[in-house]
């Protein structure tokens, strides 16, 4: 299995070893490395994309073996440097830790955070009434997005940590949940959430979002 750095290293830049290179019917390379810095796609947020030393990475996926990184030309197996595209890297863990704090504020408000979808330009939290009985306070996009961005104004840090094998992932002292995505440092770094959008249907809400990037490359 591939070690997957990205979970408890931010560094953007490792030495690695490629274990295999095999070419596929698209004209693209399925890459194995001993270890990757790549987060792949999965979890509600995109794949990394990067070079492995001068070979570009254009996607990567997990599979039951571990991570495969598929290259736009081959890459020779044994020592090599892959190293993560900043930017892309850094709107994924913004929008991903914004959802974290978009779901935080609706359950203070009643709402369950049942899933959620970090992509750029679709991204979405959906939750359920939590109370048994039906009942929360009203979701609006002018309050949903005044709470979100006073926690972002306290630039509450990053907070991880492993139980039971599953890696949790808090902001501060708000509540920690089992994530395997990545994450700013600090919500400061997201810049400001906007709530584009909010549905309430049959119990059900849909809150679309952005985010305005701080950007800290």
């Amino acid at each position: 299995m591939t070690d997957r750095l990205y979970m408890t290293d931010r560094a953007l830049r490792a030495n690695i070893h490629v274990l295999d290179c095999t070419p596929q019917d698209d004209g693209r390379y399925a890459v194995r490395l001993s270890a990757t810095p790549f987060h792949p796609q999965g979890g509600g947020q995109p794949s990394d994309t990067g070079r492995i030393d001068d070979v570009e990475v254009l996607r990567v996926v997990s599979d039951n073996e571990g991570i495969v990184h598929y290259t736009a030309a081959p890459v020779a197996p044994g020592p090599a440097v892959a190293t993560v595209d900043a930017e892309p890297r850094q709107l994924h863990a913004q929008l991903h830790s914004a959802g974290h704090v978009i779901g935080h504020v609706m359950a203070e408000l009643g709402w369950k955070p049942t899933k959620a979808h970090h992509w750029p330009g679709e991204a979405r939290v959906v939750g359920m009434v939590a109370a048994e009985d039906g009942t929360a306070q009203e979701l609006t996009q002018t309050e949903l997005e005044r709470r979100c961005n006073g926690l972002l104004a306290q630039n509450l840090p990053c907070v991880m940590a492993v139980e039971n094998g599953l890696r949790q992932i808090g902001f501060g002292e708000l509540p920690a949940y089992p994530c395997g995505g990545t994450h700013v440092a600090a919500l400061g770094e997201i810049g400001q959430i906007r709530i584009e959008s909010v549905r309430i249907k049959k119990g059900e809400a849909l809150v679309r979002y952005d985010v305005i990037r701080q950007v800290q490359i």
